[in-house]
């Protein structure tokens, strides 16, 4: 399958690209390359031919001639939504829904978009489900609503869009995060030998491995048509819905000498346990390989191997907003997250 993926050079798209590759699919990637610098180890064999493009220039050449499309390439997590939230509905939300407009133009038959948990934003009524109201609190999760609210009107004989709710990601990747819960309390662990929350942590979050996403994708685009057409699908697995003070508990235990403490309750309300059984019961091939405890040792040995610093953990490279505030500040990108000059 000829299969074009957007955000390859990013936390999620460094793993995918290489797993897609090894299951013998023609993979063609698109990136703006904004997190280039945030390479953490040497951890693939495999890339693809890039194409270095924001996905607000990505032309109906591009996709001409691709039977599917992965799209992954948005501004990522709440913090950089709010940084400029203008902006983040232009990339996000127009940008999306106009590469699916694209795709369906082209005639790509499989578009798969990559959404998240976060649109159920603060749920209380038990674990949601793919049926329950979305309830964003944020740029960055109304954008991911919006796009599915106008994308799957699309839906027709010849143009299948999938909507991938992911979990909160956790897991190593070259292209490394520490903005996100575990990866950043297990840096906080080797590099502090201490977690020091500043709530109780009594917030439920869903977690899921970064490899169990690329292998929820990888599923989805091997399925029959009828299973996969115009369907959401949460991604995880029920089991992996943790209390964020369980997490710091797990991280703590995984990182021999770490002390942890908490706070009281805090300002984020955002909390929901989500289920997974749709997709543990309908893709065909899926099951989550990873929970928190397994990936928290993943993490210790990768930092144990490369010897990770202080510094390392807390550069620019591997927070989002951090990032992208030095690229605005440095003038390399404009007002409107365009390169400069171009």
């Amino acid at each position: 399958m000829k299969v074009l993926v957007t955000g390859t050079e990013g936390y999620l798209g460094s793993l995918l690209a290489p797993l897609l590759l090894e299951k013998g699919h023609e993979v063609t990637a698109v990136d703006t390359g904004f997190y280039k610098v945030g390479w953490l180890y040497n951890g693939t064999n495999l890339t693809a031919k890039t194409l270095n493009k924001d996905i607000r220039h990505i032309t109906l050449e591009d996709v001409q001639g691709m039977d599917a499309i992965v799209h992954m390439a948005e501004l990522s997590n709440d913090p950089t939504g709010q940084l400029s939230p203008n902006i983040t509905y232009d990339i996000n939300h127009k940008g999306s829904v106009r590469l699916a407009e694209l795709a369906k133009q082209a005639g790509v038959r499989r578009f798969v978009y990559m959404s998240s948990c976060s649109v159920y934003g603060v749920a209380t009524e038990g674990d949601v489900t793919e049926e329950s109201a979305v309830n964003p609190q944020t740029a960055y999760a109304e954008c991911k609503a919006l796009v599915e609210r106008d994308v799957k009107p699309m839906a027709d004989d010849n143009f299948s869009p999938t909507f991938m709710r992911n979990a909160t990601a956790f897991g190593a990747s070259p292209r490394m995060r520490f903005d996100i819960v575990l990866n950043n309390l297990a840096g906080l662990a080797w590099t502090t030998k201490e977690i020091k929350m500043i709530s109780d942590g009594t917030p439920w979050r869903p977690l899921v491995h970064a490899l169990d996403i690329a292998k929820s994708i990888a599923c989805v685009l091997e399925a029959p048509r009828d299973i996969i057409h115009n369907q959401i699908f949460n991604v995880g697995d029920t089991a992996n819905n943790y209390r964020v003070r369980e997490i710091a508990e797990i991280v703590a235990e995984s990182f021999p000498g770490c002390e942890l403490s908490f706070g009281q309750s805090g300002a984020d309300n955002r909390s929901y346990r989500v289920s997974f059984e749709k997709i543990n019961s309908h893709l065909p091939g899926f099951k989550c390989d990873w929970d928190a405890r397994r990936g928290a040792q993943q993490l210790y040995n990768v930092f144990s191997q490369i010897d990770m610093t202080k510094d390392v953990f807390e550069s620019r490279g591997f927070t989002r907003l951090k990032q992208l505030e030095y690229l605005i500040r440095t003038q390399q990108i404009d007002k409107d997250f365009f390169w400069s000059g171009k």
